[in-house]
């Protein structure tokens, strides 16, 4: 019998380290605040370790939260209604997982219906639910893309972003005003280059 052979690149996963409580999160904030030279202690800094950790429960509020229950109700009475589906102009706020900084734009979203639509705002949400963690932006485009897919069974799904990210112009290079853009493609609009530059004519002109 041959011996087994396992390939050094695959190790188990690491476990994952139990949540803090609140109040190590908090006492993390005083050490971060003491490092940059602050006193924790004078009087407008006393109740921002607790502002803080609120705040964080709330810009990563995505995690815990699955795309799957967004995505779950879809409406089948369409009347027969099978052409692109098309969101466009869709705010949103992230933060980098290389420098937790803010990235800021929009998510254009379009989809060819199989199973049903969804609702509108659910979208919306599934988008809210992937930037509320610490991102790249190309992650966060293919998992909108992947949640889409996974969720309504489109005959296509196309997802464009659009992002400014805070780490080019508040650190290192510091040049402002440069846009980021990330776009995926799957199903029809993977296929057909022709639905690609339709897809973009509507985020970028609008029906015609």
């Amino acid at each position: 019998m041959d011996a087994v052979v396992k390939h050094p690149a695959v190790r188990a996963p690491a476990q994952a380290e139990a949540k803090p409580t609140r109040d190590e999160a908090e006492a993390a904030v005083r050490t971060l605040l003491a490092y940059i030279g602050e006193n924790p202690d004078r009087e407008g800094l006393r109740d921002t370790p607790r502002r803080v950790v609120r705040a964080y429960d709330e810009l990563y509020g995505g995690y815990g939260r699955s795309s799957h229950d967004v995505l779950q109700r879809v409406f089948d009475e369409v009347a027969g209604y099978n052409e692109m589906v098309v969101l466009r102009d869709i705010p949103f706020t992230s933060h980098c997982e290389h420098h937790m900084l803010p990235f800021t734009g929009k998510v254009h979203v379009a989809y060819y219906p199989s199973e049903g639509v969804v609702g509108l705002s659910k979208i919306a949400r599934v988008i809210d639910i992937y930037a509320r963690r610490l991102q790249t932006q190309e992650h966060l485009t293919a998992q909108i893309s992947r949640a889409i897919d996974e969720g309504l069974k489109p005959r296509g799904t196309a997802v464009l972003v659009e992002a400014q990210h805070s780490c080019m112009w508040m650190r290192g290079i510091q040049k402002g005003g440069v846009s980021t853009v990330t776009q995926q493609f799957t199903g029809v609009f993977q296929d057909s280059v022709d639905e690609q530059q339709r897809f973009l004519d509507f985020v970028r002109h609008g029906p015609r």
